[in-house]
């Protein structure tokens, strides 16, 4: 009997790429993590994990979630030189099928399939049934999604809205941003809530108090050890967890969330207990009149070790249906 090909499954970040092999549950298995930079091209990686996982026989489908817009064939990371076409690849790879799409439209598609245990909740409020959930989660950038419930099925979006500007809510804030604004010009949500935007908050800090900045890296300023002895890093950190807390609010609004808020992204879920310590919660319900709105709403963090492995096997399921359909 010949054997089943295998399905690969894909979650093409800036700094790094994860691949797994989708099992029967649908779920990833024999998960490689691979740095980006140390492979010219996305393919070249792809080729680096088969051959470190001996598969030697093609593959019969591939699912790629990236952390870009996914608008034609060509596709290009936001914050990384990687470019490929979706035509080529599939071609090179010999493969009969492959989806691509956004990392954040892969998280989305990814709730409805998480585990009781694979989040964990942060506040109050519970989820309403067949109503819209939003999921965003800093990372080497920020990703924001949806889903919207239709007659179909759950409907997930794709769009840029870690690039919207970001808001602050105090003086302190107001400063740092006007610091970032003489800067970058723009100052995104991207450009304090990710891993870049925790070291542009500390500078702009360092910067407003009148101290040298060191050079940390973003895992420096959320370790705890550094955070305990630089009052800076503890600084930066809060008003991280506060902002995500205010751009989570606004994207609840938008979006109508009252099925939950739901973070993702590298970064929140290695925070374990002092985000849920942050202000967070207190600023995603700081909203004025629409306080009682959003103090009905849940958020959770997304504790799944690589939740886009679900949403892409969502992803390839639907792909099946429609070829499948007439």
């Amino acid at each position: 009997m010949a054997a089943v090909a295998e399905t690969l499954l894909g979650d093409i970040g800036a700094t790094n790429a994860r691949f797994a092999l989708m099992g029967a549950d649908q779920r990833g298995s024999r998960v490689r993590n691979l740095p980006v930079d140390q492979y010219t091209t996305l393919g070249e990686a792809i080729q680096a994990y088969l051959a470190a996982e001996r598969i030697d026989r093609p593959l019969g489908a591939a699912a790629l979630a990236v952390a870009s817009p996914v608008t034609g064939d060509r596709v290009t990371l936001t914050n990384h030189p990687w470019s490929f076409s979706t035509a080529a690849l599939k071609r090179d790879l010999h493969l009969e099928r492959l989806v691509v799409v956004n990392d954040f439209t892969a998280n989305a598609l990814a709730i409805p399939r998480l585990a009781p245990d694979e989040r964990r909740g942060v506040g109050g409020g519970n989820a309403l049934p067949n109503l819209p959930i939003a999921v965003l989660g800093p990372g080497t950038g920020l990703g924001m999604s949806g889903l919207i419930p239709t007659p179909g099925g759950w409907v997930p979006l794709a769009g840029e809205g870690g690039h919207a500007a970001i808001a602050a809510a105090d003086d302190k804030e107001s400063e740092v941003l006007s610091r970032l604004r003489r800067r970058f010009g723009h100052v995104s949500a991207e450009r304090v809530l990710s891993g870049q935007g925790l070291v542009n908050l500390y500078q702009a800090l360092a910067e407003a108090s009148g101290v040298p900045a060191e050079s940390y890296t973003p895992a420096q300023i959320t370790d705890r050890d550094i955070g305990e002895r630089e009052p800076l890093c503890r600084d930066a950190l809060a008003m991280f967890c506060a902002l995500l807390g205010t751009a989570a609010s606004s994207l609840a609004l938008t979006l109508g969330a009252r099925g939950g808020v739901y973070i993702a992204g590298g970064i929140v879920p290695r925070l374990g207990a002092r985000f849920a310590e942050s202000r967070f919660r207190e600023r995603f319900e700081d909203v004025g009149r629409f306080r009682a709105y959003l103090s009905a709403i849940p958020t959770y963090v997304m504790t799944a070790a690589v939740p886009a492995f679900l949403g892409l096997a969502e992803a390839l399921e639907r792909d099946g249906k429609k070829a499948a359909s007439p």
